[in-house]
C-alpha cells in the first residue's frame, strides 16, 4: 500500500513539475534577447488581473508604459506566450508600412468550424487577404461614399425624429445604445439594402443579435478565453457546439439577399453587390475556395465593425461635449452656419467643410480609440533596424495605440479633450505614427472613411437642435469596462439631451 501512495505521489510531483516547465519554459525569451519587461508568473504570465477582468487592457498598458517610458520597445507574456510591444515611431513605421511584407498578418485566430464566420477580413491571413481586399476596396471609395449619402441622410433624419422622442421622456439616455441603433439602421441600409428599424422597432432583430457581439457575458468571456488559451480544444468543440445565433442569423440574411438579388437583377452601390461579384466570378480569386460562408463573414465584420466603432466614436464624442459645453457651443454655431446656407438641408461636401466637428472627431478617436492595441505577427525572423533584437518567425507584435494616444509627452495634458491638437500645424508637428484610430499601411481599416461618414453625419442631426448635458447617472470619471473585447464604458454613457428653441 505505501509502495503504491509512493508511486502516486510521485505521478503528481512528475506532472506538477511538467506543467511548470510548461508554462514557464518561454519565460526567458526576452531575456536573452536583452528586452526589458516586467517578471512573468506561471499560468498567466504578466496579464493575471486582464485575464480575471480586474484590469481593463487598456489600464494595463498604460500602467507599463509608466514604468518603461523611455524604452522603445517591452517584452511580455500573455500565459506563456512571448509579446513585443513597441513604442518607438520608428519600429511602429518598420512594422505597419515600410515592412509590412514581413508583418502582414494579424495572427487572430480562424476557426472555421465552430466558428464559421470568423475567416474575414479584419482576421484572415495574408494569402487570403490580399485579394478580398483588393476585391472590396472599391466600396469604399469617396465616389461610392457620395452614392451612399441620401441612404445615409435618410438614417440621420430617422435618428432626429427618434431623438424628439426620447427627449420628450424626459429621462437621462443611453447614448451609446441610440447612436449603435442609428448606426445599424446605416450599415444595413448603405451595405446591405434592408432596411433594419433599429430606431424605430425596439425589438429589431438586427440590433438584438448585433448587441450579443461584443456583450460582456459569462458565456463570451468563456469562449474568448479558451479561443486564446487551448484553440485545439476550441476548434474541437465545433464538432458537438451548436452554431450561434448571429452565425445562423448572418447567413440566412446575406444568403437570401444574395439569391433575391440575382433572381430579380437588383443592383445597387452597397457591400452586398460587391458580394455578389464575387460569388458570380470566384476566378477573380485566386487560390480561395469562395463559398457563401466566406462571402457572409465579410458582410458580418463589416456589419459589427461599422456600427460598434460609429456608435462609440459618437456616444464618446457626446460625452466629451457634455463636460465641454463650451466646445459643444463652438460646434453647434459651425453645424448651424453650414445648414442654414441651404435651408436646413444637408449636401454631402457640407459635412467636409465644417472643419471644427473634424477636430472634435478626431480628439475623441484620440482619447478613445476602438481597441487599445494594433497586434501584427511576423511571418519570418526579423531584425529590428538599429537593434540587436531578433525575432522569430511567428512573434506577435503590439503597438499600444491608447498609451501613444495618452501619452503627455506627445499630447500634452492628455486627459483633457482639447480640438485644437488637430489643426494643420499641431498635425505637422507630430510623428504620424502617434495617431493611429484606424490603423496605417496596407492592413489599414478599410471602411474608416465610411465609419467618420456617418459619424459625424449623426453628431450633426444630434448637436443642431439639441443640446447634450451631464446628469445624475453620467459616469465621471470615465471607467472602463475589464471584461469588454474593445474599449468600453463600465455602465454605459448616460446623458441629459435637451431640444432646443430656434
Amino acid at each position: 500500500m505505501a509502495y503504491i501512495s509512493l508511486d502516486i505521489l510521485f505521478g503528481v510531483v512528475a506532472i506538477v513539475l511538467a506543467l511548470y516547465y510548461y508554462f514557464t519554459s518561454t519565460f526567458d525569451f526576452w531575456k536573452v534577447r536583452n528586452v526589458p519587461g516586467p517578471k512573468p508568473v506561471p499560468l498567466f504570465g504578466n496579464i493575471k488581473d486582464v485575464m480575471l477582468t480586474k484590469l481593463a487592457l487598456c489600464d494595463f498598458l498604460t500602467d507599463l508604459h509608466k514604468k518603461y517610458e523611455d524604452e522603445p520597445m517591452v517584452g511580455i507574456f500573455t500565459r506563456r506566450t512571448p509579446i513585443l510591444i513597441i513604442h518607438d515611431p520608428k519600429f511602429i513605421k518598420d512594422v505597419l508600412i515600410r515592412d509590412f511584407s514581413k508583418f502582414a498578418n494579424r495572427g487572430l485566430p480562424v476557426f472555421e468550424k465552430t466558428e464559421p464566420l470568423s475567416p474575414h477580413l479584419f482576421n484572415l491571413e495574408a494569402e487570403r487577404w490580399r485579394p478580398l481586399r483588393t476585391r472590396l476596396s472599391p466600396v469604399f471609395t469617396s465616389g461610392k461614399l457620395k452614392e451612399m449619402f441620401p441612404l445615409i441622410l435618410e438614417c440621420s433624419d430617422h435618428l432626429e425624429q427618434y431623438l424628439d422622442k426620447v427627449v420628450k421622456e424626459g429621462d437621462c439616455v443611453e447614448v451609446r445604445e441610440l447612436t449603435a441603433k442609428y448606426a445599424t439602421d446605416v450599415i444595413g441600409s448603405c451595405a446591405f439594402g434592408i432596411d433594419t428599424n433599429a430606431l424605430a422597432d425596439a425589438e429589431s432583430e438586427f440590433r438584438r443579435v448585433g448587441r450579443t457581439v461584443f456583450k460582456s457575458s459569462l458565456g463570451n468571456l468563456i469562449r474568448f478565453r479558451l479561443r486564446q488559451a487551448m484553440p485545439w480544444v476550441y476548434n474541437l468543440l465545433g464538432y458537438v457546439l451548436p452554431q450561434q445565433e448571429v452565425t445562423t442569423f448572418f447567413t440566412k440574411v446575406i444568403s437570401e439577399t444574395l439569391a433575391y438579388r440575382d433572381e430579380n437583377n437588383i443592383v445597387r452601390p452597397d457591400f452586398v453587390n460587391m458580394l455578389l461579384e464575387l460569388k458570380r466570378h470566384p476566378d477573380k480569386l485566386e487560390n480561395i475556395k469562395l463559398t457563401d460562408t466566406l462571402l457572409t463573414a465579410q458582410a458580418f465584420v463589416f456589419f459589427i465593425a461599422g456600427f460598434e466603432t460609429s456608435s462609440s466614436a459618437m456616444s464618446n464624442a457626446l460625452y466629451e461635449l457634455a463636460l465641454n459645453p463650451d466646445i459643444q457651443d463652438k460646434l453647434r454655431k459651425e453645424i448651424r452656419e453650414h445648414t442654414d446656407k441651404n435651408k436646413g438641408e444637408l449636401k454631402y461636401d457640407q459635412v467636409k467643410e465644417m472643419t471644427y466637428l473634424d477636430l472634435v472627431f478626431r480628439e475623441t478617436m484620440r482619447k478613445y480609440p476602438a481597441g487599445p492595441i494594433l497586434i501584427r505577427k511576423s511571418m519570418a525572423d526579423y531584425c529590428f533596424e538599429g537593434t540587436k533584437v531578433t525575432i522569430p518567425k511567428d512573434t506577435f507584435v503590439w503597438i499600444p495605440l491608447f498609451t501613444i494616444h495618452r501619452d503627455p509627452k506627445i499630447y500634452p495634458n492628455p486627459d483633457a479633450f482639447i480640438p485644437e491638437r488637430f489643426t494643420e500645424d499641431a498635425v505637422q508637428a507630430r510623428n504620424p505614427m502617434h495617431y493611429l484610430p484606424f490603423g496605417d499601411g496596407p492592413r489599414n481599416c478599410i471602411g474608416a472613411r465610411f465609419a467618420v461618414y456617418q459619424s459625424k453625419l449623426g453628431l450633426i442631426k444630434i448637436l443642431r437642435n439639441h443640446r447634450v448635458d451631464v446628469c445624475e447617472k453620467t459616469m465621471i470619471p470615465y471607467v472602463f469596462d475589464p471584461s469588454a473585447f474593445l474599449l468600453a464604458p463600465k455602465g454605459g454613457i448616460y446623458l441629459k439631451i435637451t431640444k432646443l428653441e430656434g
